[in-house]
């Protein structure tokens, strides 16, 4: 299906899903930012299993993680969400689960989950993937006789000076640091990495917005991990680890998406079992999270959650429920507010993904 060209205060969502067949792939959505309204996702494009997957700045390029074990790159109308293929290629390991581009927008990286491996493709002009610029296996296991049975690399990202990337691996409960050479575009080890409390799955790893601070979060441990970044040497040191739950919860639950507010001000955390998103703020001299709030995610199994561009709003997707939620963001207190009923997708959703028109 295709939509109209949004207005001035009308944004487009894209939807992915961890499942194929029949009527699943990107489905999209408006969102209106005024009131916080988000009209029930349609089908725009049938996709093999289009999981996790990023825009380029200005919403030109999508290119997303396809479970099976490729990856794929589209061309985006904008104006109206339309997507056209360009290319895929395989990921040279099984369940590509995280995919990231470096600051010149000129490679893309991909973790492989089952594969335990990372690898890096340079973009063609057009934006359609090109040859393979490097490729890393991680070796070895963790104490989780079924959560740990290999490496499992769950995250992958570039540092804020365009010379380091960051691995998260789940299965072996390190925070990886590679050396990134932007004119050829290969990975080579750093001697630093980080271990994590033996068998808590290191998932997603993000950075501030000041450049100074690393977030991960684990998994099975179900916490926050903050580090100092010494960006000249590529080094991390762990100044703090804090749980996403409240302390009176007594169930099972895995964390999932660690995400800085825009601002810099506020943390928040996705929890699977719990079915919350838990919200933290920072302090602005050190970085130290200091718990909020912890909220119903308006379904279950919430994986993947994202801010619009202004920092207003948030849309949490719920595996296990079909449907994704909108919550208004206090930017005061880092509060989040539900605002309506949750909305119905018509599959499993993944990663919500605003789309903003071109000026």
């Amino acid at each position: 299906m295709m939509f109209n060209s949004v207005g001035a205060e009308d944004l487009l969502v894209l939807f992915g899903t961890h499942t194929a067949g029949p009527g699943r792939g990107f489905a999209i959505a408006h969102f209106d930012t005024k009131n916080g309204v988000l009209t029930r996702p349609e089908l725009l494009l049938e996709a093999s299993e289009p999981a996790y997957f990023i825009l380029t700045r200005g919403e030109q390029r999508l290119y997303t993680c396809n479970s099976p074990g490729f990856m794929s790159a589209y061309a985006v109308e904008p104006s109206t969400g339309r997507l056209t293929f360009l290319n895929q290629e395989p990921t040279a390991g099984g369940d590509p689960s995280y995919i990231s581009l470096d600051k010149t927008e000129k490679y893309v990286s991909v973790a492989n989950y089952q594969g335990g491996s990372i690898a890096t493709w340079a973009l063609k002009p057009d934006g359609s993937l090109g040859r393979r610029t490097a490729f890393i296996q991680h070796t070895g296991h963790g104490i989780d006789h079924i959560r740990q049975t290999h490496a499992y690399a769950h995250s992958i990202i570039v540092d804020p000076s365009n010379r380091f990337v960051l691995v998260a691996d789940l299965g072996l409960d390190k925070l990886f640091v590679y050396k990134f050479d932007v004119t050829n575009g290969s990975l080579t080890p750093n001697p630093a990495y980080i271990s994590v409390a033996p068998g808590s799955g290191a998932r997603h790893v993000t950075f501030h917005p000041n450049g100074h601070w690393v977030y991960l979060v684990t998994e099975m441990g179900n916490t926050v991990h903050l580090f100092d970044w010494d960006g000249k040497r590529g080094i991390l040191t762990e100044r703090q680890s804090i749980s996403t739950l409240p302390k009176d919860f007594h169930g099972v639950s895995t964390s999932a998406e660690v995400k800085v507010s825009p601002d810099g001000r506020f943390l928040y955390t996705s929890n699977r079992g719990h079915d919350s998103i838990a919200v933290f703020s920072l302090d602005p001299k050190s970085g130290r999270l200091t718990p909020v709030q912890d909220i119903p995610s308006g379904g279950k199994w919430p994986r993947n959650f994202e801010f619009d561009p202004g920092g207003h709003w948030m849309i949490v997707t719920n595996h296990n429920s079909n449907n994704a939620a909108v919550f208004r963001i206090d930017r005061e207190t880092g509060k989040l507010t539900a605002v309506g009923k949750p909305v119905e997708v018509p599959f499993p959703p993944f990663s919500p993904r605003f789309v903003e028109p071109l000026p």
